[in-house]
């Protein structure tokens, strides 16, 4: 298997993006064998080594965050773990990262190929406004936007109760296509993918891309509804050096 996933996009030369997974580190299980993070009970030193492979495959400095469900969006520093669901960067070699195990991991970047973001979504932030607070970072027309949308809990997988549903169609009555009765009476089936497409399509950008993963079914990547003790992947973007 493949330790990365490379992004297949449209992207300017000079941004570069991957997705991690599971293979290529040396996390026993059950957070085998690349995880990386550092607060889902694995051990530090074996974190820190898959995370300076990581660095070390690609050449650069990822900016990791803790992820609190939110909106900020943040520039990126690897000098410091941020309180964030997002960061941005316009320096070369600085990786914006998010990590999820079947959250949304959104990637940004301007046509210029000059400004690069991520985001991580779960239903909350993407609710919340994340994926927008992340659009609204790069500073630029959403014409001039490209989107990749990660690995993320698929739309047969993904169960939601009618308040997750609402939550959304009362910011936005279109997304209610994306809901559909599950066999659980009162529960719905909830299509990830298509809230963060109809969303950012909301705010002009229609430049999206990927989608079509599943985490909980696709064993290359962790994923917290198959397996609640597990370990976390990564998707980083970052302009080139």
């Amino acid at each position: 298997m493949n330790n990365w996933l490379i992004p297949d996009w449209p992207a300017p030369v000079g941004v570069k993006a991957c997705v991690t997974t599971r293979t290529g580190g040396v996390s026993l299980a059950p957070f085998d064998s690349l995880n990386l993070g550092d607060h889902v009970e694995d051990s530090l030193e074996a974190v820190l080594e898959n995370r300076r492979r990581l660095t070390e495959a690609f050449d650069i400095q990822p900016a990791w965050l803790r992820q609190v469900h939110g909106v900020d969006v943040v520039e990126a520093d690897p000098g410091r773990t941020a309180k964030a669901d997002g960061s941005w960067s316009s320096t070369p070699g600085i990786a914006c990262t998010a990590m999820t195990a079947d959250c949304l991991p959104a990637l940004f970047c301007n046509r210029a190929g000059t400004r690069v973001a991520a985001a991580h979504a779960g239903w909350r932030g993407l609710a919340a406004g994340v994926l927008e607070a992340a659009f609204e970072r790069l500073d630029a027309e959403p014409a001039d936007v490209l989107v990749w949308l990660g690995p993320a809990i698929g739309p047969q997988a993904f169960e939601v109760g009618p308040e997750v549903r609402e939550a959304f169609i009362q910011q936005l009555p279109t997304t209610v296509e994306a809901f559909v009765p599950s066999r659980n009476p009162g529960k719905f089936m909830a299509d990830i993918y298509q809230l963060a497409r109809l969303r950012l399509a909301a705010r002009g950008v229609t430049a999206v891309y990927g989608g079509g993963f599943c985490t909980v079914t696709d064993p290359r990547f962790f994923s917290y509804r198959r397996s609640p003790r597990t370990g976390r992947f990564a998707s980083l973007i970052w302009l080139e050096r």
